[in-house]
């Protein structure tokens, strides 16, 4: 698997992950659907057309998700037990169909778990950025992360 161990993190590491993606509308409208958000500032461009963004604006949520997706090959595919939680969720910026969206991850924290010996809590701080560079969003994420395995 790609993922790390909890080992592996190192606290101050900073991952500038390489999936990059492209958010079209077809992303925006599917997921409203999805998740049963009729918000028009998404889902209809007469209406958001209308607004001081002038054009639809990307789910925040979606946003969120892709932003965590984009993380995961290069830090927990394989290796996380569980997300424990994701707190200080940020969206300084608007993201729009056509945007470019890439990912920074910096490792924050890590601890061993009191619980589980096989097992360790990572800290992460995800950051999304979209072509121009502005910030779109961030979050802190912690996640339960398997722990290398002892090998005999």
């Amino acid at each position: 698997m790609a993922g790390l161990y909890y080992e592996q993190f190192e606290v101050g590491a900073t991952i500038d992950h390489a999936l990059r993606r492209t958010v079209t509308e077809m992303d925006n409208t599917l997921f409203c659907c999805l998740t049963h958000n009729p918000q028009p500032l998404h889902i209809d461009r007469q209406f958001a057309e209308q607004s001081e963004w002038g054009q639809p604006l990307m789910n925040s949520l979606f946003t969120l998700g892709l932003m965590i997706g984009i993380s995961v090959n290069d830090t927990t595919l394989g290796t996380t037990i569980a997300n424990l939680g994701m707190s200080d969720v940020r969206f300084p910026s608007p993201v729009f169909p056509g945007d470019t969206i890439r990912v920074q991850t910096e490792v924050m924290d890590k601890r061993e778990s009191r619980s589980r010996p096989d097992a360790g809590i990572v800290t992460f701080e995800h950051r999304a950025y979209k072509q121009t560079d502005d910030l779109v969003a961030a979050c802190t994420r912690q996640a339960f992360m398997r722990r290398l395995p002892e090998t005999g």
